[in-house]
């Protein structure tokens, strides 16, 4: 099983979340329901553009991950779409190249 770490944003771009998965699908929708503690942030913000995801191969690493990238700085994040997604255009998972 795979486990992922994200990035949505809103869509001024000028908040970001971080979170962590095994169902990016699933938790993109849920995130856009208003389901779970989480969705208050990004239900608030408007957090419901996801910029950025990375595939991590077990739970331990990717919950590593996530609090990693949360402690950086707002730059640091910035960078790292940057590599993958330079225009920070939404990433549909049905077509995304990446």
């Amino acid at each position: 099983m795979s486990f992922y770490v994200y990035i949505l944003a809103n869509p001024a771009r000028t908040v970001l979340y971080t979170g962590v998965t095994n169902n990016l699908e699933r938790r993109l929708f849920e995130h856009s329901q208003g389901l779970g503690d989480e969705a208050r942030f990004t239900g608030r913000y408007q957090c419901n553009l996801l910029v950025y995801f990375e595939i991590i191969p077990s739970a331990t690493q990717a919950i590593a991950r996530e609090k990693q990238i949360k402690n950086w700085t707002r730059a640091k994040k910035e960078y790292l779409i940057g590599l993958s997604n330079p225009n920070w255009e939404p990433i549909d998972l049905r077509t995304w190249p990446g």
